[in-house]
């Protein structure tokens, strides 16, 4: 549901729907500043200490190697590799966790600062000695989960908009079953590089006890070659899935958005906001501050939805997703969403851009409520941005942003712009495309 995505908006996990989960002071005791250090092989070292973590630390590799990594031939080593090595890691010391994206995979284990030293050596062993004894029950397991709908929705969404490039390649993969020990062994040793990773601790951690840890455990890692920078292209285009015997509609319309952490990618977030989330299920969800949202619930339009940002490296995606039981009615709550899409480069108010600001300062502090969700911050950040920026800095950076930039911003990337449309289930009332893509603008005087 729509209530799900907005917890994986941003690639640090900064979801609107954490932003009343825990008060203000949680986020407020993490004021340390985030140290970096460089091996000589290319490996970095960021840590964030917090004396007020209680002795709880979270320690984890970010590595540039998700399923954008990979080709067709290929396509699932990404994600395989992860889940044999989470399988074979147990003995980090800690709980361990790992997870892969398109651009990123990582594994990180929630531990307490005395167990530091084990959990770097478990996890030295993950990236450098990877065993494949699972690799047939782990791809058993790959090929038989069912994904959800919401899922479906933005793998499909990606592998339109950036069709025939490796960021439309699903996480998943497309060629799991073919795939041998060779195949992953090689895709180890061409990603899993000392100048594509990222060692973070966060917590009680102490900055130069971690980089000789590092020093020990991964200094003979070779370094390895820059990656490949080629940005993919967008493409405007859709892709419907019609099933007239589902009980809800998932669509998805997504405009190229701005890379991760750029300024633009800050105003992208306020308007994110603007546009706001609503969930029928809410006790309030008649009284939401979105104008959207209040359509939606007058006219019963969705069930729920959830405008997004998503960023990587050289390129994002800016959008909508909903789900709805409301078939009739989908062309309805396309026409009113892009009227509030078109309205953010005319109309958009001081006032609304203003609320959305404090909303959003409230979601990315209020998230970094542990030492996992402030290890996954600095990991994706630094490996994504080369820096990166705190608390303060955001706040800083999003309290400069004015209505004009957010019109300029909105004006750049959604008005009059090409847009992938994602429709899946009982479709047969969305918009016809061209149509969609003719109302990305509209007559102004």
């Amino acid at each position: 549901m729509a209530s799900r995505l907005l917890s994986n908006t941003l690639q640090s996990q900064a979801g609107l729907t954490k932003q009343f989960v825990r008060p203000l002071a949680t986020a407020a005791k993490q004021v340390a500043a985030t140290r970096t250090t460089v091996l000589s092989n290319g490996l970095t070292i960021a840590t964030e200490e917090n004396t007020t973590a209680n002795g709880a630390a979270t320690v984890g590799v970010w590595i540039d190697a998700g399923s954008r990594a990979e080709s067709a031939s290929n396509s699932g080593a990404a994600n395989l590799i992860g889940r044999i090595a989470l399988k074979n890691g147990k003995q980090t010391g800690g709980e361990l966790t790992a997870r892969t994206t398109h651009d990123q995979t990582y594994y990180a284990a929630k531990t307490i600062g005395s167990n530091v030293e084990k959990t770097v050596q478990s996890l030295s062993e993950i990236v450098q000695d990877l065993k494949l004894d699972s690799l047939e029950s782990e791809r058993a397991a790959v090929l038989n989960q069912q994904p959800s709908m919401e899922d479906v929705t933005f793998e499909h969404l990606h592998a339109t908009a950036f069709q025939g490039t490796s960021l439309g390649l699903p996480v998943a993969g497309l060629n799991v079953e073919n795939l041998t020990s060779q195949d992953l062994t090689s895709f180890v040793k061409a990603n899993y590089t000392a100048n594509r990773i990222v060692l973070v601790g966060a917590g009680d951690v102490e900055h130069d006890a971690l980089v000789k840890l590092a020093e020990k455990s991964f200094g003979s890692l070779a370094a390895g070659s820059a990656a490949a920078g080629v940005q993919p292209s967008f493409t405007g285009s859709e892709i419907r899935l019609r099933d007239d015997l589902a009980q809800q509609a998932h669509i998805a319309l997504a405009v190229e958005g701005a890379p991760f952490m750029s300024s633009e990618y800050l105003n992208l977030l306020v308007m994110q906001s603007i546009v706001g989330s609503w969930d029928s299920t809410l006790g309030g969800a008649a009284n939401l501050s979105s104008r959207l949202s209040t359509v939606v619930n007058s006219h019963h339009l969705a069930d729920s939805f959830a405008s997004f940002t998503k960023g990587y490296k050289d390129t994002g995606l800016w959008g909508f997703y909903a789900a709805t039981q409301n078939r009739e009615q989908i062309d309805d709550l396309v026409h009113f969403l892009q009227k509030e899409w078109n309205r953010l480069s005319t109309t958009v108010t001081a006032s609304e851009v203003e609320r959305a600001k404090v909303q959003l300062k409230a979601s990315l502090l209020l998230s970094l409520d542990s030492t996992s969700a402030v290890a996954k911050d600095i990991g994706s950040q630094i490996l994504t941005t080369g820096k990166r920026l705190s608390g303060d800095e955001l706040a800083q950076a999003i309290d400069k942003i004015s209505v004009s930039d957010v019109r300029n911003t909105a004006n750049k990337f959604i008005w009059d712009q090409e847009l992938a449309v994602i429709g899946a289930g009982p479709i047969e009332c969305l918009t016809d495309y061209t149509r969609v893509r003719g109302n990305m603008a509209y007559n102004r005087f």
